[in-house]
């Protein structure tokens, strides 16, 4: 018991310099419990000119930094981090690049390695002379400048008035297709808009696009209307995009309602195609 007294025995400034060291200790663990430390704190305080100017300087230190060792062409599409830093990206632009990447998908151009990672123009005009895309990526750029550049010289027509003869200059149409482009547009009563002509049965995509790179709607048809109060199933079948199953159901939804007021209406029919509601509209009318 003796033992123990002995140890716990302090003069008065002993005591004095005890008390001192505990309110030191709280004193600091106060302070770190209540003021935050963190970067994000202290960068709040930058203004944006501040940090525009800073981001300046930073770029500017890369582009030294680049210019002090060789670069080789490379395609931006394999940069790793260790590449990615010594470009002078950022841990985040590269994180953004390698996971646009892991979705099986490759940057084809400068502008869109900049959406993707975000680096600044500064830096990135620095690094984009290096860019080293693949031939077939560059052939594709040029293919479709030129197609823009042909385009523009094009003069475009009507295709409700071009002919059979006037279709058949378009590369990859011949004789039988060209008249029955002409076929569909009179069963049309003319076109109404250039997605009809992708209708033509046996017309490939590519091909049609050809034809609306030379032939588009300028002027709208005339159509004659069918009066849905007063036509029977088999008039209504006529139309191009309703069949027999929907006319039926045309009629048998005039018979419940009396009399159809709007076109509108028949988007309550059960099983009515909404997708081709303005197509189907352009046929009828609701006297």
């Amino acid at each position: 018991m003796n033992f123990f007294k002995s140890h716990f025995k302090y003069n008065k400034y002993q005591k004095s310099g005890i008390f001192v060291l505990i309110g030191i200790i709280v004193s600091l663990q106060l302070i770190v419990y209540f003021v935050n430390f963190s970067p994000n704190k202290i960068s709040s305080n930058l203004s944006a000119k501040e940090l525009k100017a800073f981001t300046l300087q930073m770029d500017s230190l890369q582009k030294v930094k680049l210019n002090s060792k060789k670069i080789y062409p490379f395609n931006p599409n394999y940069i790793s981090d260790f590449k990615g830093y010594q470009l002078g990206l950022s841990i985040k632009e590269i994180d953004k690049l390698l996971a646009f990447r892991k979705q099986g998908k490759f940057v084809n151009s400068t502008k869109e390695f900049q959406n993707i990672t975000g680096v600044s123009d500064s830096l990135l005009k620095t690094i984009s002379p290096y860019f080293k895309f693949p031939n077939w990526v560059i052939k594709k750029r040029n293919s479709s400048k030129l197609k823009i550049v042909n385009s523009k010289n094009i003069e475009i027509k009507d295709i409700n008035t071009a002919t059979v003869s006037d279709f058949k200059k378009v590369n990859g149409i011949g004789e039988k297709l060209s008249e029955r482009i002409v076929k569909y547009r009179n069963k049309l009563q003319g076109f109404t808009f250039n997605k009809q002509l992708y209708e033509v049965w046996y017309l490939d995509k590519e091909v049609a696009d050809k034809v609306l790179r030379r032939f588009q709607v300028k002027k709208l048809p005339i159509i004659s209307k069918i009066d849905v109060n007063n036509s029977t199933a088999g008039e209504l079948a006529k139309n191009v995009y309703i069949n027999y199953n929907l006319a039926k159901k045309i009629i048998s939804y005039r018979d419940e309602v009396a009399e159809i007021q709007s076109i509108e209406e028949l988007k309550k029919i059960d099983g009515f195609p909404l997708d081709k509601f303005n197509l189907i509209a352009l046929y009828l009318d609701a006297n």
